[in-house]
């Protein structure tokens, strides 16, 4: 068995990193891609490497000369790389392919071991290895049977999106048997670069070959090995962070964008596992086309949406791009100092300089505190607003809605502006709101946020509201935000989301119960103590032999899930677990119970 990597390339859209190297130069993780093949491949034994190279040739051949391989590594060149396409450059080693077994790759793939063994250990002989599609995905498509025949291979311009659930994407990674390569590729090739000339692309010629009846190329499933195909700075990006040692940092400082990474089981950010029905989905994707090329309403018009969903009068309310906006702009209002609790959701302090937060920090060990602890803290403080997360992030501590009233009544008396942070109280047992038109007159000190993404399960629409019965403070925000700051399908969401109340509350009463069952099953597992909670995420002391930053690194890299290494925020060992749907959350209670 031999290997021939397709290396002759330019790497147009890589910009200024291929501008004096090869794409095979890329660096991920301090290591090029050409390395890494090289040396996963020298792994295996074969007879020998064979690169076709071409731009930046000599530079390619002067790296390697620096790196050690015990497998042969032979060159053909491209001379002619600017004006052909792949197809020319497979033509060039025909004389190899037709000697032995040959393992292809293209030069700007980087993958794990395990993809390389699984081609090399199945017995069929003739193979092109696939995977299911997934939106990241470019290039060709094929369609299989049962018995993993190709069926089609299927170029982006007949590609249909209604047909993607029986799509595979071709990971440009192949095995070829001797006979194959001699006796029915090579002939192939040589006649489809004759007639339709050399700037194609070598699976063309495949394509061709699948339709005969004859034709012994079969497809190959992968089944979660990871690879990946680097064309730009993104995928160079995303690569990074699924390929390097500092994987677990990478992601977390992504904030986000998980879809990108479709394998992975994300029970670090926090959203309801069960809303919207499918039914409220249907009719969101019904509206996709008006939704996409219409301007969506002003302020005016949404905040008159947003009240009539959480039965506040229109004076009261403004709508925010996520929570997260209307917090930046409520804290440019901020006079002086401001109470936080923490540890907490750091949006909020992250927000002010140091010298204006006042922290309290409760000594409970179960992370818990008191409408009266906080009254009591902050008697002798003077602060010009207090922040309450009602369940707090990441403790899920919860104040009971009467206690909440006397702290904004007490707030109310020293001329302090009570900022209630809602976005995870309909979690709760009790899930009161202050959202109510007598209780933000009563108390005009009184702000209420409310992030949309986390209860309601649609953090990709940037859907936030505030209410408050200050007329001065109102003014200020809605002269801050931007006229148009929500898109149209946030607007439309807002539109319908009355007719799904009752779902809604049948989603919350299946959450309640999960998560009911979830923390028995955490509280089971030796190394864990689970904090009570009141949201949709359990705060758990990590106990020895293990670590919150070993035990999410492992999860991470041994069953693709990732978790919440809390130990910055709370000064001790913990994690964040997001409570997810049933199968979900059994998933990670059986990936946790390996890690002893």
């Amino acid at each position: 068995m031999q290997a021939i990597i397709l290396a002759a390339g330019m790497g147009k859209r890589l910009g200024e990193l291929t501008k004096g190297n090869t794409k095979c130069m890329i660096e991920v993780g301090n290591e090029t891609l050409i390395s890494r093949l090289l040396h996963q491949l020298d792994k295996q034994h074969i007879s020998r490497i064979v690169l076709v190279v071409g731009y930046k040739a000599q530079e390619l051949k002067d790296y390697l000369a620096t790196l050690s391989f015990n497998t042969p590594i032979e060159f053909v060149e491209n001379t002619v790389y600017d004006q052909t396409n792949n197809i020319y450059s497979l033509y060039l080693a025909k004389d190899y392919l037709t000697t032995e077994d040959t393992l292809l790759f293209e030069s700007d793939l980087i993958m794990e071991d395990a993809v390389i063994e699984k081609l090399l250990n199945h017995p069929y002989p003739d193979l092109a290895l696939v995977d299911k599609y997934e939106s990241w995905m470019d290039g060709t498509v094929v369609t299989i049977d049962e018995e993993n025949r190709i069926q089609r291979f299927i170029p982006n311009s007949q590609f249909k999106y209604e047909e993607i659930p029986s799509y595979y994407k071709t990971v440009n990674v192949y095995k070829f048997s001797q006979q194959f390569s001699a006796n029915m590729y090579v002939p192939f090739m040589e006649a489809y670069c004759t007639a339709l000339g050399k700037n194609e692309y070598y699976e063309q010629v495949l394509r061709v070959i699948t339709m005969l009846d004859n034709s012994s190329m079969r497809a190959l499933p992968l089944t979660g090995e990871q690879w990946y195909e680097i064309d730009d700075i993104q995928d160079l990006d995303i690569a990074e962070s699924i390929f390097t040692d500092h994987q677990y940092d990478l992601l977390c400082s992504r904030y986000g964008g998980y879809w990108r990474y479709p394998h992975m089981l994300d029970f670090c950010y926090l959203v309801n596992p069960y809303f919207p029905n499918q039914r409220m989905r249907d009719e969101l994707s019904a509206s996709f086309n008006r939704l996409l090329t219409e301007y969506p309403s002003g302020q005016r018009v949404n905040s008159l949406l947003a009240a009539k969903d959480f039965g506040v009068k229109q004076d009261y309310m403004v709508v925010g791009n996520g929570a997260a906006e209307l917090i930046k702009v409520l804290f440019e209002q901020v006079l002086g100092k401001v109470g936080v609790i923490r540890p907490t959701f750091e949006e909020y302090p992250n927000r002010l300089i140091p010298e204006q937060i006042v922290a309290y920090q409760t000594q409970s060990p179960d992370f818990k505190y008191t409408a009266d602890d906080l009254m009591q803290y902050f008697a002798d403080k003077k602060i010009w607003s207090l922040v309450l997360i009602n369940p707090d992030n990441p403790t899920g501590n919860y104040i009971p809605y009467a206690d909440c009233l006397r702290l904004a009544q007490w707030c109310q008396e020293r001329n302090i502006i009570f900022i209630l942070d809602e976005s995870f109280i309909d979690f709760s047992t009790e899930h009161p709101t202050f959202f109510c038109n007598d209780i933000l007159e009563q108390y005009s000190n009184l702000v209420v946020i409310k992030s949309i993404s986390k209860s309601y399960g649609v953090p990709g629409l940037r859907l936030g509201i505030l209410a408050t019965s200050n007329a001065m403070l109102m003014t200020n925000l809605r002269r801050a935000v931007s006229i148009w700051n929500i898109n149209s399908f946030a607007e439309f969401f807002l539109q319908i989301l009355g007719k799904y109340e009752r779902p809604y509350q049948q989603a919350m009463n299946d959450f309640r119960a999960e998560r009911e069952r979830f923390v028995e099953e955490l509280q089971a597992i030796e190394y864990l103590r689970v904090i009570p909670s009141e949201a949709n995420y359990l705060l758990c002391e990590v106990l020895p032999p293990h670590t919150p930053r070993e035990l999410a690194i492992q999860l991470l890299k041994q069953h693709n899930i990732l978790i919440k290494d809390c130990t910055s925020k709370c000064h001790a060992p913990y994690i964040r677990i997001a409570v997810r749907d049933t199968n979900d959350n059994n998933q990670i209670i059986a990936a946790l119970r390996t890690l002893r």
